[in-house]
This record gives structure tokens, sequence and C-alpha cells, in this order.
């Protein structure tokens, strides 16, 4: 069964050490994007030749959420046109130049946080994760992450019930208003989300970008690797 090895292995195939090599990862909301993100960032640190490696969100290009509201988009975040793909494209250019300040973002407020923002100079691979990534300029290869749609939804609901905990005993969390739900409340909204935002976002706007993608990771229910498929 392929493993994270391989996965590193492929990627450090792609490097150039002439110019900073941009890696995106995507897939559906919550397949565990960050995780792999982080994992493989890890794994080539490790190798012998010790090359720099960046990971960062494209959450943090995000309209923030007054001015989706304000739009009528809020019920669409994470779709295609609530990113600003000027700015994530600018910083995917001026990080190849010299230090470029990425924007974070906070999953507990929902919103874009300036707290979480941080430079980013010249790595040898910056591994850039998320939505957002259709028609963006400056990504040289793309990972996409597949999974079977009720896995995904399972994956969403534990994480949205996750956020709702942290909600109960934080007032400043967006989750705040849900806390006075039980578990099975809880967990029929999250469903609900998933359902009527996030999984058409998957079907219209994520999902092509398999056809697209380099490599497809395939995950099984446990989040582990059930295959690599090499496009390109």
């Amino acid at each position: 069964m392929a493993d994270l090895n391989d996965l590193t292995e492929l990627v450090w195939q792609w490097r150039d050490a002439t110019r900073v090599l941009v890696v995106g990862i995507t897939g559906g909301v919550a397949c565990g994007k960050s995780t792999l993100a982080v994992a493989l960032a890890e794994a080539l640190q490790a190798l012998p030749a010790r090359p720099t490696v960046q990971h960062a969100n494209t959450d943090g290009f995000l309209r923030p959420t007054a001015v989706l509201a304000a739009a009528g988009l809020i019920n669409r975040k994470g779709f295609p046109e609530t990113y600003d793909r000027e700015a994530l494209t600018r910083a995917l250019r001026d990080v190849r130049r010299g230090s470029t300040l990425f924007p974070g973002y906070s999953h507990i407020t929902f919103d874009v946080d300036p707290a979480l923002a941080r430079i980013i100079d010249r790595p040898d691979i910056l591994i850039v994760e998320g939505l957002g990534l259709q028609d963006v300029e400056g990504v040289d290869r793309l990972i996409y992450i597949d999974a079977d749609e009720a896995d995904q939804e399972a994956w969403f609901v534990a994480r949205f019930l996750g956020f709702c905990e942290v909600g109960r005993h934080d007032d400043a969390s967006f989750y705040a208003r849900f806390r006075e739900m039980d578990d099975a409340a809880a967990s029929n909204l999250g469903a609900m989300v998933w359902r009527t935002i996030n999984l058409p976002n998957l079907r219209d706007h994520i999902a092509p970008l398999k056809a697209r993608a380099d490599v497809v990771v395939r995950k099984l229910r446990d989040h582990v690797f059930g295959s690599i498929v090499r496009r390109g």
C-alpha cells in the first residue's frame, strides 16, 4: 500500500534547484489537506539534502466574513468566488523573489485573522493547501486528495462537532452560537451544511481539479493512503 514516503519521493523528483517549487494540495473540505501538508513538509525536510520547506493555507486568502456577508456570499464560503485569487496569485509570484506576507485564517473565529499572518521567504519548496486553487497561476504541481463522498461527509461532521465542543467553552468562537445543541442536533446541522454547501462545492468546483492533478492520493475511511496515482 502506498504511503507518505512514496509521495515524498515523487515531490522531491519535481524539485528544481534554480527556483522555488510551489506544490498545491487540494481536495474536499475536511479531507486532511492541512495534515498532509504538515506531514509532507516534515518528510521533505528530513531528506539528506535538507531542503527548506514551508506550507501555507489558501484560507488566508478568503475574503473577510463581513465582506462575504455584505455580498450575500456567506453561505458560499469556500467557493471560488469567495477567494481573493489575485492576492493569492501575487503571493505565489512574490515568494519566488523574497519575503512575502501570507495572511492567516482562524477556523475558530471563522474569519481571516491578522495575528496568524506570517512571512515566507523563498523556501526550496512551498506547499500551499486548501480550496480556491482553480485558475490560480503560480502552482507548479498539484496533489489531489480523493475519497468517497460518504467518508468526506463523516470527516466533516466529526470536525464540525469538534469545533462545536470548543465553542461551548470559548465565547470568542464562531461556534459558541451552537453551544446549546446536543451532539445529535449538532451532527444534523453539520450534515446539512455538508449537503447544501460543501458537497455542491466538491462536485462542481473541487473534484474537476482531480483530472488536472499531477498526483491523486486516494484515502480510505480511516485516512490512510489507499493508493497514489501519478499523472504527470
